[in-house]
């Protein structure tokens, strides 16, 4: 079993731009850890990291209603961080699903 990276700053560029609240940020991180922790407890089939991928979207689409509310929104610069972080999180556990595939089930 392989721990994720360290070093990396999930959503680093989201919680350094003031349009992003932090809290919001968070909900975010921590529908991207759930994959985190699915891949750190060993799991390498594809499609089983994809449902949890999947769960992880829709989750996050989930969350523009607040982004709104709270003057923000999922927008390019968001879009952009959280596909970098999924990819990055995908090729850091060799992962081999495509960054359009993982995270398809987004309407962001």
């Amino acid at each position: 079993m392989k721990a994720f990276d360290p070093n990396y700053k999930l959503l680093d560029e989201m919680y350094h731009d003031e349009y992003y609240p932090n809290f919001l940020v968070d909900k975010v991180k921590k529908e991207l850890q759930k994959v985190i922790d699915l891949l750190e407890s060993g799991e390498t089939d594809t499609e089983v990291v994809q449902e949890t991928l999947d769960e992880a979207v829709c989750g996050i689409n989930d969350l523009q209603e607040e982004f709104d509310e709270n003057g923000s929104e999922i927008e390019t610069v968001a879009r952009d961080c959280i596909g970098v972080t999924v990819a990055y999180i995908l090729e850091w556990f060799d992962i081999p699903i495509d960054i359009e595939e993982a995270i398809w089930e987004r309407d962001w």
